[in-house]
């Protein structure tokens, strides 16, 4: 098992005003994300995959969306899960905010080829 330090992982800029950070094992993926572009007036459009997720909420302020469940607001320390394959999103209420999620299975599609 590799053993990394937070300096040798590098950022990867997904798009402007989000990087993240990501390792993993076979059966489960770790992913930091540094959001510096909110607040914002909108949530991001709701996605689903078939992954398990949890989310901390490291630092910042969120809203929480997840379908058939009413919006909860997030500040640093605070929790949440996404169950597989259900809609969910979040919308930044803080100019920064940092997440720290976990995936099972590991997101092959966060993965460079």
């Amino acid at each position: 098992m590799a053993t990394l330090m937070f300096d040798e992982v590098p950022y990867e800029k997904v798009r402007e005003g989000l990087e993240r950070k990501i390792i993993h094992t076979s059966n489960l993926m770790t992913v930091l994300i540094d959001f510096t572009d909110g607040p914002w007036e909108q949530p991001e459009p709701p996605h689903s995959h078939p992954h398990e997720q949890t989310s901390y909420v490291a630092a910042g302020e969120i809203i929480f969306f997840c379908e058939d469940e009413e919006p909860v607001k997030l500040k640093a320390g605070d929790m949440f899960a996404a169950p597989s394959g259900k809609k969910h999103t979040i919308q930044l209420l803080t100019p920064t905010a940092r997440l720290v999620d976990s995936f099972n299975p590991i997101r092959e599609d966060f993965l460079k080829k």
